[in-house]
């Protein structure tokens, strides 16, 4: 079967087609047939050596959406069932960019009826992300946030999730993005290259990772977190900070499949690619400006 993948570090010119074997899976996994995988910046971060792994093959993809094709023992899934599925790992062999994908039978969730896998696809890190960042920040409801980069997918998701649990939100995004965000459930919006210490927040969800400028909105033993892990600010003024560190779990993913059936979360597609342009998909990654996630399709 064909897998995307890296064996030297650089720019989108780094990516292979490679051919390897259909892997199986073990016991409590599953082995999915990929129908759509998301492009995320986690994988231009491995494909750039960002996570290291100098001299070894590693597998680019950590979101999937298709069907389950085997199932190891002791995995509670049948053949044939449609799921969404996240594979984490930074310095692996093969990840979900590929025509098939192993993964752990507790990790995956029946996919939306309502959405095809290219929409699918873009699903479980963003939304798992958003759902753990809040966990971190831990506000509660009438709390007000600021959710940077909030156009995003982990922000604009992020938005709707802390809307459902009565948190007074503020988006900080480019101008062209406010409708968007406000038929989210944003409740005031603060355009991008505004100075976000100018008001006072409960917590900041740092999607955009601004750092010491998003602290700095931060109120007096309120509460920071960051989506990579090394790269928050230190805390000060009694504030928690944190850094999200993205836990594959099947039972928040089966939530969250849920309210995105429900249109409660909202699954962006920017432009889909062919498996074998796989490289031409990170050079468009690499641009930004994107709107919803870059999604493979073998």
């Amino acid at each position: 079967m064909r897998a995307v993948t890296v064996s030297r570090f650089g720019g989108p010119e780094a990516i292979e087609i490679t051919e390897v074997p259909v892997p199986r899976p073990g016991v409590g996994q599953v082995r999915v047939k990929v129908g759509a995988a998301a492009l995320n910046p986690v994988d231009a971060a491995i494909r750039s050596g960002v996570f290291g792994g100098e001299g070894e093959r590693l597998g680019l993809g950590w979101d999937v959406a298709g069907t389950i094709a085997a199932v190891g023992a002791g995995a509670d899934w049948e053949v044939g069932v449609r799921v969404i599925g996240l594979a984490t790992g930074h310095r692996e062999p093969l990840g979900t960019h590929a025509d098939y994908v192993v993964l752990d039978a507790d990790s995956v969730a029946p996919a939306p009826d309502s959405l095809g896998d290219v929409y699918a696809a873009t699903l479980p890190l963003n939304t798992l992300s958003a759902v753990q960042a809040l966990e971190i920040l831990a506000l509660r409801p009438g709390q007000n946030l600021l959710v940077t980069g909030a156009a995003g997918a982990v922000g604009g998701h992020a938005v709707e999730l802390a809307h459902r649990q009565g948190l007074e939100i503020t988006a900080m995004a480019s101008p062209g993005d406010q409708p968007f965000l406000l038929s989210r459930g944003t409740d005031h919006f603060l355009s991008r290259g505004a100075n976000p210490a100018d008001a006072s927040f409960d917590g900041v969800l740092d999607a955009a990772g601004l750092g010491h400028r998003a602290i700095a909105a931060v109120r007096d033993g309120g509460s920071y977190v960051g989506l990579w892990p090394g790269q928050e600010p230190e805390s000060e003024r009694g504030i928690r900070v944190g850094a999200l560190d993205v836990q594959a779990n099947g039972a928040q993913l089966t939530e969250l499949s849920r309210l995105a059936d429900q249109g409660e979360l909202v699954a962006r597609v920017a432009r889909t690619y062919p498996l074998e342009d796989a490289a031409a998909a990170h050079a468009r990654l690499a641009e930004g400006r994107l709107r919803g996630r870059l999604v493979l399709v073998p």
